[in-house]
């Protein structure tokens, strides 16, 4: 039994598609900002917490049709499949943050989860040595902040739509990136050959 490297193992990782989080997330963010037009405020920070937190579970019904696999068995999990994991946990923490803002300004609430989940993409980057994740945090983070200075009364609709128009840029960086490798990988198999 041979033994990968880090590097090797980051290249088995590039390999996969990585669309199936940021389609859940953008499901349920749009979602929430529909229920937003029709809700008072108030009631909507519940539907925020559940929501949000149900990101990965719409992810692993979701990864049935788009093929890529969220969990896997640890002996063959990749150590980038880990580090997604633990990316993940740290997001979910997070919220030990963002829940004492949100009893003290209800406004506050779409805006504390909307950044602290989106900072689970800084590591992504790193994963991918691409800049998706990188471009995604910081827009992400700029357009809430500013979206909630602007407008805190309408933070529940403003905020999920921002969020939702960041996920269509990073979807289509992520399915750029994938198409990219897919061609190399092409590419590299009919050098091989000839």
């Amino acid at each position: 039994m041979t033994t990968k490297t880090l590097e090797q193992y980051r290249e088995e990782y590039k390999q996969k598609p990585l669309i199936t989080m940021p389609i859940a997330g953008t499901i349920v963010w749009f979602c929430l900002g529909i229920m937003a037009l029709f809700m008072p405020a108030e009631q909507m920070v519940l539907p925020v917490y559940i929501g949000t937190g149900c990101i990965f579970y719409l992810a692993l019904f979701l990864s049935k049709f788009t093929g890529e696999k969220l969990l896997v068995k640890k002996e063959e999990r990749n150590p980038f499949d880990s580090l997604f994991l633990y990316t993940l946990v740290m997001s979910w923490c997070a919220f030990a943050i963002a829940i004492p803002f949100g009893i003290q300004d209800h406004t506050a609430v779409p805006m504390a989860i909307g950044i602290v989940s989106g900072l689970m993409w800084i590591p992504i980057s790193w994963t991918l040595e691409h800049n998706v994740g990188v471009v995604h945090t910081l827009t992400r983070t700029s357009l809430i902040l500013v979206g909630w200075i602007i407008f805190p009364e309408h933070s529940f609709i403003v905020i999920p739509f921002t969020i939702v128009f960041v996920y269509s840029i990073s979807l289509y960086q992520l399915i750029k990136r994938y198409k990219m490798v897919n061609a190399n990988q092409q590419n590299l198999a009919t050098a091989e050959l000839a």
